[in-house]
């Protein structure tokens, strides 16, 4: 597994007994949208964003929510939760008629939006973490979260180059 910065954050349970791990999740997120390099995703995930630091945090002030991983533009790694417990990144969610993809499914962050490129830095870091996850875990299928919560979510947007980056982990 690629060396990763450990910041564990509170939004995160237990998974269900039995229930295997099976499906990666693909995000994106800025904060505030457009703007990368700060702390402030790091601080959203662990409950501690300063709302009056931005305007469009006041929207987003009492949300609780984590991913596993977040991959920041440099291509650096930092694991928010266990992949052994349940991140709190997908939501309302259904894959193959499955509910509640938080339940078998690892969450990664890329730091980004979807009207810009991500960094060559952060493809190279999620082809070592997806290889690395797949190692483990049963990954069968890989997708956005556009994938697995359609006309709420975008992410990781129409900017994510998805051949290069299934061409980086062999699928």
């Amino acid at each position: 597994m690629p060396v990763a910065t450990q910041v564990p954050s509170p939004n995160c349970d237990v998974r269900p007994d039995g229930v295997a791990v099976d499906l990666l999740v693909i995000h994106s997120i800025s904060l505030p949208p457009g703007c990368f390099g700060g702390g402030e995703v790091v601080d959203f995930f662990l409950n501690r964003l300063d709302v009056r630091g931005h305007p469009y945090f006041e929207g987003i002030a009492g949300l609780r929510v984590s991913s596993h991983f977040f991959l920041p533009r440099t291509g650096g790694v930092v694991q928010f939760v266990s992949c052994d417990m349940r991140a709190w990144h997908a939501g309302v969610s259904s894959w193959r008629g499955r509910d509640r993809c938080n339940d078998f499914s690892i969450g990664v962050e890329l730091e980004g939006t979807d009207t810009e490129p991500f960094a060559v830095a952060q493809y190279e870091a999620l082809v070592r973490l997806t290889l690395a996850l797949r190692h483990i875990y049963p990954i069968s299928d890989i997708v956005g979260h556009s994938d697995v919560a359609p006309g709420r979510k975008t992410d990781p947007g129409p900017c994510f180059d998805w051949t290069a980056y299934r061409q980086g982990v062999g699928a």
